[in-house]
């Protein structure tokens, strides 16, 4: 197997390869040349991006500063929002749902390095996959952990270190980071947000009450003679 083989299986594999050597330099010089664009040069953007990426949703927004190592295992979804100094070590496949915002100065870090110290020094390290589901908020700061899956419908707060899978539905925070608050499902906020309001019944039109009609005054003339 070629390192990039074994990379892609999981395996320790020597970073140092010459090949994938030269893939992150290509990356690293498509991400200078995103971060050097005009900040109202969108197009451009989007065409390096389509040089970058594997694959990207409709209504993609990175601020600068953005890195990554390789670019071509990142998979993007729909209405995708990254802020500023977004770090994606894809050394193996990270990928993002649908309508996923991302605060400041967050990690993406697939890369992973042997606890011995004698294989650390060879340059010898290993990948895990990371999977961030859809309606997703990570908050500033947050780093997330080669190996991990995000559900759906989830808020990380800032700051946060996520180490360990995070279930749909809820809100999570802290170092390690876990669930606090259980959420209501996207799904159903969204059909009782489109639900139209149930309409209270009007009361019933009151009659006019009937005119009643004046009483004959009898006059008695009386004569004087």
């Amino acid at each position: 197997m070629t390192e990039k083989e074994k990379q892609q299986a999981g395996e320790l594999y020597n970073a140092n390869d010459r090949e994938l050597f030269n893939e992150r330099i290509k990356a690293k010089k498509l991400c200078a040349e995103y971060n050097a664009v005009e900040c109202n040069d969108f197009q451009k953007r989007e065409r390096i991006l389509d040089r970058l990426v594997a694959l990207r949703g409709e209504n993609t927004v990175i601020e600068p500063n953005f890195f990554c190592d390789y670019g071509y295992n990142i998979v993007i979804g729909d209405n995708f929002y990254a802020n500023h100094n977004l770090v994606i070590l894809d050394c193996a496949d990270i990928e993002f749902g649908n309508n996923v915002f991302i605060g400041p100065n967050c990690g993406f870090y697939a890369a992973e390095h042997p606890i011995e110290a004698n294989l650390r020094n060879q340059g010898l390290e290993y990948a895990k996959p990371i999977k961030v589901g859809s309606n997703v908020w990570i908050g500033g700061g947050v780093t997330v952990i080669g190996g991990v899956t995000i559900g759906d419908n989830v808020v990380i707060g800032a700051g946060s270190v996520v180490t360990k899978d995070i279930p749909s539905n809820c809100v999570a925070v802290g170092n390690p980071c876990a669930p606090t608050k259980t959420l209501e499902p996207a799904a159903a906020a969204e059909a009782a947000a489109e639900k139209p309001a149930e309409k209270k019944p009007e009361p019933a039109e009151k009659k006019p009450a009937p005119e009643e009609k004046p009483k004959s005054r009898r006059i008695e003339i009386r004569r004087i003679d």
